[in-house]
């Protein structure tokens, strides 16, 4: 465990609560459980810390980054628990507790066997900015990581204009950056926003963007998002998507907006990653000590590697980028960066909890080494 780099891990931070199903059974779509008038018998709760600021920016601190949360709850009891869980971790510090607003909160349902369905309030999310940003506490980052602006009206307001003065000011202070989305409800708000614009106005100052392929599909090509929807016929679409003519061409088109890596979460199949030529990598190098040679002008789809069991998918994306963000700051190799990235969400999955399946790196790297089945080998 040798990362000691100072992150920031600012943005989106709610409760999860997610009903524990029942293994047995056998139902594999959502449609064939819920159905109304239906008793379910379930087996518990898992009641956690949600949203990219609890997931990814604990699991860094649990990987051995020194992580400063920054993210805003309301004074209620969901805000209460959520300040316990925090400050379990030492990590409550830079959280704004603000009388009369709502926590967020995500009801998470995840059947055995079929992706999960969010119920999401954003409570005082909506409402923070970069004013809600500690200046002081940025002092000495090496990385800004930002969370889901898809699900943080001021982020997506005004063209995503709040976003860009964030962004920019952290690379004009010299801290590298990372930010990932969220999925976007195509009938609200935010799904009317012109993210597509939004983007292009915020990508140039992100060294890392890190989506999911719906959620940048839906940003960049809604007709292509629209057709994999259709054709998944209320199944997941990442299933069926080819890596080559999918989704390379969102990762070609995020690095021509100026991002300097794009790493793409496709679900359970894996990862697609690539990066800007040699050349454009000199300032993040001289941040993050990473090697431009090593680094530039790389892509690929790396596959999941096969997890133990499978009991949630609950916070698999967000530790996925922690393993990625703390391995490029311990000094690994590119490749080596994304499958701990690979590995580190296949271990997420086998757990209820996003953080309940944390692996140190070494615990990861050991795994791999020996020769850690990949999917569809």
């Amino acid at each position: 465990m040798k990362v000691k780099k100072k992150v920031v891990a600012a943005g989106h931070a709610c409760l999860d609560i997610t009903p524990v199903f029942p293994r047995s059974g056998g139902c594999r779509r959502i449609g064939d459980v819920l159905v109304p008038g239906r008793l379910i018998q379930m087996e518990g709760v898992s009641i956690s810390s949600g949203g990219s600021v609890s997931n990814t920016g604990l699991a860094m601190r649990l990987l051995g980054a020194e992580v400063c949360l920054m993210a805003k709850t309301g004074m209620d009891e969901f805000g209460k628990i959520l300040a316990d869980i925090y400050r379990k971790y030492g990590a409550a510090d830079g959280i704004i507790a603000v009388q009369g607003e709502r926590t967020s909160y995500s009801a998470v349902i995840a059947v055995p066997g079929a992706d999960r369905i969010f119920l999401h309030d954003p409570g005082c999310n909506d409402t923070f900015t970069f004013a809600d940003i500690d200046q002081k506490k940025l002092e000495d980052a090496v990385l800004f990581h930002f969370g889901y602006p898809p699900i943080m009206k001021k982020m997506y307001e005004r063209g995503g204009e709040e976003l860009e003065i964030m962004m920019k000011y952290m690379k004009e202070h010299g801290i590298a950056t990372s930010m990932d989305m969220a999925a976007v409800d195509a009938d609200s708000e935010a799904g009317r926003a012109d993210w597509e614009a939004i983007l292009e106005r915020v990508l140039p100052y992100v060294d890392f963007f890190v989506p999911s392929v719906e959620e940048l599909c839906f940003m960049l090509d809604r007709p292509r998002y629209e057709s994999w929807q259709k054709r998944a016929d209320g199944g997941d679409p990442v299933e069926f998507l080819d890596p080559e003519t999918d989704v390379r061409p969102l990762a070609e088109r995020c690095i021509a907006l100026g991002a300097k890596m794009v790493l793409i979460k496709c679900g359970a199949p894996g990862l697609y990653y690539k990066t800007a030529d040699t050349g454009q990598l000199g300032a993040l190098a001289a941040i993050t000590g990473i090697d431009p040679v090593n680094w530039g002008a790389k892509e690929g789809f790396e596959r999941s590697y096969v997890p133990d069991q499978v009991l949630s998918g609950t916070g698999a994306g967000d530790t996925t980028i922690a393993a990625f963000l703390c391995a490029m700051l311990d000094g690994y190799p590119l490749l080596r960066c994304i499958q701990l990235a690979a590995a580190q969400g296949a271990s997420c999955v086998a757990s209820y909890g996003a953080l309940d399946g944390i692996c140190s790196l070494e615990e990861l790297n050991t795994r791999i080494e020996r020769g850690w089945a990949k999917r569809d080998e």
